[in-house]
């Protein structure tokens, strides 16, 4: 295992049930779509909006294998992910 991959699976193992759930669904839906919005990805995941907004800041700022910044905020918050 790779330095890089190491320290990317240790960080996973830190994330909560619902971060993973919400990292496994960018890492599924980032080659099709670039931005994301909370509202969205709650109804597909069963959440609120408002979880998945608290829960991609630990997304956002850990080290895995998609990029996500917070880009706008009209009708809910909106997320760029590459």
């Amino acid at each position: 295992m790779s330095a890089t991959t190491a320290a990317t699976a240790e960080t996973e193992t830190s994330l909560n049930q619902k971060q993973r759930q919400i990292l496994s669904y960018l890492r599924d839906h980032a080659d099709d779509q670039t931005y994301f919005k909370s509202r969205l990805i709650a109804e597909d995941l069963g959440l609120t909006a408002k979880e998945v907004g608290a829960n991609m800041t630990a997304i956002r700022d850990g080290e895995f294998d998609v990029d996500v910044e917070k880009w706008g905020y009209s009708s809910g918050t909106t997320w760029m992910v590459t």
